[in-house]
């Protein structure tokens, strides 16, 4: 199967395709953090390359309601729009299976409902991370090891976050997919 895994520099979900023996390819306006088949630039210079699958995770810094406190800005100079547009036309693509994963927020609530909703702990992985997948022609993603949810951290405003997301203040650690998730969709959607 040809995959074309778009907005990820990681190379997880790339890689966890070919070592089930599929044609991969990330694709990230940022290089590939790890050797591998990765287009950096627009991932609509190879779009329609005749993909059989795409697994992409469009940026979610626009449209996370992680940062809804500064969706009015966002909302007045028009980056939430362009944001809106990019995931739009990534689910228009001509691609016959799609995932788009993102975390709750404005996709759900502009363009349509996440099919499911996923949890690093039900991959493995002692976190919490509420993802949405929106799919196309895919089915639900099915835990592959349901473990404990993860530690907390009140921080000194009181806030509740998970501790894996305290101790990563690097907002880039914090968007890559989670191994076992990778590896659930390689091998459930291979």
């Amino acid at each position: 199967m040809k995959v074309l895994v778009a907005c990820e520099c990681s190379g997880r979900v790339r890689d966890a395709f070919i070592k089930r023996g599929h044609e991969a390819v990330s694709c990230d306006l940022k290089p590939t953090e790890v050797e591998g088949p990765h287009y950096q630039g627009d991932v609509f210079d190879i779009l329609y390359d005749g993909w059989d699958l795409m697994i992409a995770h469009p940026p979610c810094t626009d449209l996370a309601v992680s940062g809804s406190r500064w969706w009015p800005e966002k909302i007045a100079d028009g980056r939430q729009q362009r944001a809106l547009d990019f995931v739009r036309k990534l689910m228009d693509a001509p691609i016959e299976k799609i995932c788009i994963e993102n975390p709750v927020g404005a996709i759900g609530t502009h363009i349509r409902k996440a099919d499911q909703y996923i949890q690093p702990w039900q991959f493995g992985h002692e976190a919490q991370k509420k993802t949405g997948l929106w799919l196309k022609n895919l089915p639900l993603l099915q835990p592959t090891k349901i473990v404990d949810k993860g530690e907390f951290y009140i921080s000194p405003k009181g806030k509740k976050l998970p501790k894996w997301y305290s101790d990563n203040p690097d907002p880039v650690e914090r968007s890559r997919t989670f191994q076992g998730i990778a590896d659930a969709m390689a091998e459930q959607w291979g």
